[in-house]
């Protein structure tokens, strides 16, 4: 299975588009599944947009302030903007496990492993797509979200994690389809990380990740 040392690692520092980076990801697919480039694992930001999955519900669209865009990735309604970090992953599935639940339960443990090194604990939930902790008021809320779609066993899309969002953003829509639990943020729960540091420590982690690739796993949602 080819290591992080094979795998281009881009950090964008300013924010970019979100259609911007939809056709980046289309184009990078193809290259990759040709033999053309290299895997690639890329960290940015967005301004604020809701984007819909194959799964997306009309009615869990509440107030399009901002920019409504049709992701093509699995899930519902989910809030992108400033202050949520997002690791796009593009990997070539043919040449580790062809599983689709296995690279989405590596994706959930390698936010969850993260989020434990800056002190919070997160979970995935039965029944409940996302990566979940202990808000502020002492209920669960979610702090990231999964969602993925894999083109010729190549994937794309990945995940997003608050670090300081505008938490009302996500007022707009039922984030995911779940209504019953909010969402939260490392700076809510008194951690302020920078950009920065989050990219380092994912990147600390990001050989767990790729090893978890060929390990068996339970059966869990591939789609946020």
């Amino acid at each position: 299975m080819p290591g992080l040392d094979a795998i281009e690692w881009r950090a964008e520092q300013a924010p970019v588009a979100y259609r911007e980076a939809l056709q980046a990801m289309s184009e990078r697919n193809a290259a990759i599944h040709a033999g053309a480039a290299r895997e690639l694992i890329w960290l940015l930001e967005h301004p604020p947009v809701y984007t819909t999955g194959t799964s997306a519900a009309a009615a869990d669209l509440l107030d399009p302030r901002f920019e409504v865009v049709e992701a093509g990735r699995g899930g519902r309604h989910t809030y992108h903007g400033p202050g949520q970090r997002v690791a796009y992953v593009l990997l070539d599935l043919n040449r580790r496990a062809r599983d689709v639940r296995g690279f989405v339960h590596a994706l959930e443990g390698w936010v969850i492993a993260t989020l434990g090194d800056f002190g919070v604990e997160a979970w995935r939930a039965e029944g409940r797509i996302g990566i979940w902790t202990r808000d502020i008021d002492d209920g669960e809320a979610k702090i990231g979200a999964i969602g993925v779609r894999i083109r010729r066993w190549v994937t794309m899309h990945g995940l997003a994690v608050n670090l300081d969002p505008d938490l009302s953003h996500f007022g707009g829509i039922v984030p995911c389809g779940i209504a019953d639990h909010g969402v939260t943020s490392l700076a809510r729960l008194g951690k302020r990380v920078a950009p920065a540091a989050w990219d380092e420590a994912m990147r600390a982690r990001a050989g767990e990740f790729l090893a978890a690739l060929d390990r068996p796993c339970p059966a869990t949602e591939d789609a946020a």
